[in-house]
């Protein structure tokens, strides 16, 4: 009998978090009384988190299972490596770190049996440093105004998805996914619960700044044209407005002869122009670098062992 509920759980150099982990996510999920398994995903940790799995999909063989990938792929990658081998007719996502309690589960797959089907989480009461907080929040803005996508919370982990939304990102080959933002595109009753926020466990996050302005800068060229809409809007003002400026140039030339006054003015408003210029040239860099990604079609991931019922192993 195939489980009522899948729970995927990246796992990347978790050594130290992860009896913790093992402590509190099988507790809360035997107390839902519902049919479940849990899929956990390395994605090529260095420690002894592999270790660890086997241990103990060998104590819970009978709702256990682990996917090990080759090599580091990125989260959202091996979010999709777990995905192709869930069975649930509900999948939720969750992070090892338990900066989301897995006791907060139960509100998601409650919000499903309503009849969403998709559930995002919004934390209460968030355990981040200032700066995350308001990175976040930036980011969420940027996004909003750039796609069609709309989450409160876009660093929350913790979601469910229905077995229809599973299955059509499985059916997508995209290089450079952000699973909640795709599945978000399949979604027809998509709705938000509110969730509690727990400090990090043990270990330390595997997002800095960069990684964080590198994941939304992903979101928005995966997702949205409007970054290049609007460097060909800007590209249209500024040639007006130089044409403006020539005119005007050309008449005070005509006028007044020639002028030495200014020059510098002029260097500047180069340079200026000059910085657009490349800043177009590195968006249409990173429209084009994704083609490439695309078209070369090499395996966004790897498995390299599976330990627990044997899954998939899909392109």
């Amino acid at each position: 009998m195939n489980p009522q509920v899948s729970v995927v759980i990246p796992i990347f150099n978790e050594e130290k978090g992860l009896p913790m982990l093992f402590a509190r996510l099988f507790p809360a999920l035997d107390a839902l009384r519902r049919p479940y398994e849990v899929v956990f995903v390395d994605d090529g940790s260095s420690d002894r988190s592999v270790e660890l799995l086997r241990g103990m999909v060998a104590q819970r063989p009978d709702v256990a299972r682990a996917v090990i990938l080759a090599q580091n792929a990125g989260q959202h990658l091996a979010i999709l490596a777990a995905f192709a081998n869930t069975r649930g007719a509900m999948i939720v996502t969750l992070d090892a770190d338990l900066q989301n309690p897995p006791e907060e589960i139960g509100k998601l797959l409650a919000a499903m049996d309503a009849g969403a089907d998709y559930v995002g989480s919004i934390r209460k009461l968030r355990q981040d440093s200032w700066w995350r907080g308001a990175a976040s929040r930036l980011i969420n803005r940027v996004r909003e105004r750039t796609t069609r996508i709309r989450m409160t919370d876009q660093g929350c982990m913790l979601r469910a998805y229905d077995r229809r939304i599973i299955d059509a990102i499985n059916r997508c080959h995209e290089v450079t996914p952000f699973v909640p933002a795709l599945a978000y595109t399949f979604a027809r009753r998509p709705t938000e619960v509110v969730v509690e926020h727990e400090e990090r466990a043990a270990g330390e996050s595997k997002y800095s700044m960069l990684r964080l302005m590198r994941l939304n800068f992903d979101l928005m060229t995966g997702y949205s044209r409007v970054p290049l809409q609007i460097f060909s809007w800007s590209g249209i003002i500024i040639a007006c407005g130089s044409f403006v400026f020539v005119v005007y140039l050309a008449i005070r030339r005509l006028m007044l002869g020639p002028e030495v006054q200014g020059i510098f003015t002029l260097f500047g408003i180069a340079f200026f122009l000059l910085g657009i210029v490349l800043l177009g040239l590195g968006i249409m860099g990173e429209y084009i670098g994704r083609i490439f990604e695309q078209v070369r079609s090499r395996p966004r991931f790897v498995v390299a062992e599976v330990i627990g019922d044997e899954v998939r192993n899909p392109p």
